[in-house]
Protein backbone atom coordinates (compact mmCIF):
# COMPACT_ATOMS: atom_id res chain seq x y z
CA UNK A 1 0.00 0.00 0.00
CA UNK A 2 2.81 2.39 0.90
CA UNK A 3 4.59 1.66 -2.38
CA UNK A 4 1.52 2.53 -4.50
CA UNK A 5 1.03 5.82 -2.65
CA UNK A 6 4.65 6.80 -3.35
CA UNK A 7 4.27 5.84 -7.02
CA UNK A 8 1.14 7.95 -7.28
CA UNK A 9 2.84 10.93 -5.61
CA UNK A 10 5.80 10.68 -7.98
CA UNK A 11 3.51 10.40 -11.02
CA UNK A 12 1.50 13.48 -9.93
CA UNK A 13 4.69 15.47 -9.30
CA UNK A 14 6.07 14.53 -12.73
CA UNK A 15 2.81 15.46 -14.44
CA UNK A 16 2.78 18.85 -12.69
CA UNK A 17 6.40 19.44 -13.71
CA UNK A 18 5.57 18.69 -17.34
CA UNK A 19 2.59 21.05 -17.34
CA UNK A 20 4.49 23.88 -15.65
CA UNK A 21 6.20 26.18 -18.15
CA UNK A 22 9.90 26.34 -17.54
CA UNK A 23 12.04 29.43 -17.77
CA UNK A 24 14.02 27.93 -20.67
CA UNK A 25 10.93 27.34 -22.80
CA UNK A 26 9.65 30.88 -22.32
CA UNK A 27 12.81 32.86 -22.93
CA UNK A 28 14.29 31.26 -26.06
CA UNK A 29 12.10 30.97 -29.17
CA UNK A 30 12.69 28.05 -31.50
CA UNK A 31 15.16 28.70 -34.30
CA UNK A 32 12.73 27.55 -36.96
CA UNK A 33 10.10 30.04 -35.76
CA UNK A 34 12.60 32.87 -35.86
CA UNK A 35 13.81 31.88 -39.33
CA UNK A 36 10.24 31.57 -40.60
CA UNK A 37 9.46 35.10 -39.42
CA UNK A 38 12.58 36.45 -41.09
CA UNK A 39 11.84 34.62 -44.34
CA UNK A 40 8.24 35.86 -44.31
CA UNK A 41 9.48 39.42 -43.88
CA UNK A 42 12.01 39.11 -46.73
CA UNK A 43 9.52 37.25 -48.94
CA UNK A 44 6.91 39.99 -48.46
CA UNK A 45 9.37 42.81 -49.21
CA UNK A 46 10.91 41.01 -52.18
CA UNK A 47 7.47 40.17 -53.55
CA UNK A 48 6.46 43.83 -53.51
CA UNK A 49 9.68 44.89 -55.26
CA UNK A 50 9.61 42.17 -57.92
CA UNK A 51 5.86 42.22 -58.68
CA UNK A 52 5.79 44.97 -61.33
CA UNK A 53 8.87 43.93 -63.37
CA UNK A 54 7.81 40.28 -63.40
CA UNK A 55 4.23 41.18 -64.33
CA UNK A 56 5.50 43.35 -67.20
CA UNK A 57 7.78 40.59 -68.44
CA UNK A 58 5.10 37.91 -68.29
CA UNK A 59 2.31 39.99 -69.83
CA UNK A 60 4.41 41.41 -72.66
CA UNK A 61 5.81 37.96 -73.42
CA UNK A 62 2.28 36.57 -73.71
CA UNK A 63 1.05 39.48 -75.85
CA UNK A 64 4.10 39.23 -78.17
CA UNK A 65 3.34 35.56 -78.75
CA UNK A 66 -0.34 36.29 -79.44
CA UNK A 67 0.46 39.17 -81.82
CA UNK A 68 3.06 37.18 -83.77
CA UNK A 69 1.34 33.79 -83.94
CA UNK A 70 -2.39 34.50 -84.10
CA UNK A 71 -3.91 36.72 -86.77
CA UNK A 72 -6.26 38.72 -84.55
CA UNK A 73 -5.83 42.05 -86.32
CA UNK A 74 -4.40 43.76 -83.23
CA UNK A 75 -2.30 46.71 -84.31
CA UNK A 76 0.31 46.54 -81.57
CA UNK A 77 3.92 46.69 -82.64
CA UNK A 78 5.75 43.58 -81.50
CA UNK A 79 8.97 45.60 -81.59
CA UNK A 80 7.56 48.03 -78.99
CA UNK A 81 6.34 45.15 -76.83
CA UNK A 82 9.77 43.52 -77.08
CA UNK A 83 11.37 46.76 -75.87
CA UNK A 84 9.15 46.67 -72.79
CA UNK A 85 9.73 42.93 -72.34
CA UNK A 86 13.52 43.24 -72.32
CA UNK A 87 13.65 46.51 -70.36
CA UNK A 88 15.14 48.40 -73.29
CA UNK A 89 12.46 51.09 -73.04
CA UNK A 90 13.76 51.93 -69.55
CA UNK A 91 17.44 51.66 -70.69
CA UNK A 92 17.90 48.66 -68.39
CA UNK A 93 18.37 45.99 -71.06
CA UNK A 94 21.75 44.97 -69.63
CA UNK A 95 20.55 44.27 -66.09
CA UNK A 96 16.75 43.85 -66.34
CA UNK A 97 16.81 40.07 -66.99
CA UNK A 98 19.42 39.56 -64.26
CA UNK A 99 17.38 41.54 -61.72
CA UNK A 100 14.21 39.64 -62.68
CA UNK A 101 16.04 36.34 -62.32
CA UNK A 102 17.60 37.22 -58.96
CA UNK A 103 14.25 38.42 -57.65
CA UNK A 104 12.55 35.20 -58.70
CA UNK A 105 15.33 33.07 -57.18
CA UNK A 106 14.99 35.02 -53.92
CA UNK A 107 11.23 34.46 -53.88
CA UNK A 108 11.73 30.79 -54.65
CA UNK A 109 14.24 30.28 -51.84
CA UNK A 110 12.25 32.15 -49.21
CA UNK A 111 8.98 30.55 -50.31
CA UNK A 112 10.32 27.01 -50.26
CA UNK A 113 12.03 27.50 -46.92
CA UNK A 114 8.76 28.68 -45.38
CA UNK A 115 6.79 25.82 -46.87
CA UNK A 116 8.62 23.21 -44.81
CA UNK A 117 9.42 21.05 -47.84
CA UNK A 118 13.04 20.81 -46.83
CA UNK A 119 12.41 20.58 -43.09
CA UNK A 120 13.88 17.82 -40.97
CA UNK A 121 11.71 14.80 -40.47
CA UNK A 122 10.97 14.10 -36.83
CA UNK A 123 12.17 10.80 -35.54
CA UNK A 124 9.32 8.63 -34.32
CA UNK A 125 9.48 8.09 -30.59
CA UNK A 126 8.98 4.64 -29.25
CA UNK A 127 6.40 4.30 -26.51
CA UNK A 128 7.64 1.07 -24.97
Amino acid sequence: MRKSCESYAIAVTQKQALNTPSLYNLSIPKLSTTMNRAFRKYHRILGLIVALPIALTVLTGMVITIVREWPLGIEISSRFLLKIHTGEIFHLQAIYPILNGLGMIGLLVTGLSMSGVFGRKKQPTSND
